[in-house]
């Protein structure tokens, strides 16, 4: 597994989690040689989200433009 000083992992933060990614290989973050953070790869990342993906799985119900409470305004309790 390979190391790496917290000074070099400041300095080059971005480019060692993109090769983290890439290489699927875990890295250990030390601070005065002691680890301080283990930097690993996700592997099981959500898949984005799609614009209308619960079409037809969800169902209005009701009069969703005016609420009781609207009636009530408009009665003028």
């Amino acid at each position: 597994m390979k190391t790496m000083v917290i000074s070099e992992f400041k300095a080059k933060c971005i480019g060692v989690l993109k090769d983290a990614q890439r290489s699927q290989e875990p890295l250990i973050v030390t601070w005065r040689g002691h680890p301080l953070a283990r930097i690993e790869p996700v592997t099981d990342a959500a898949p984005p989200r799609r614009l209308g993906a619960l079409k037809g799985k969800l169902a209005i119900v009701g009069d969703i433009i005016h609420t009781d409470w609207d009636r009530e305004w408009e009665a003028g309790r």
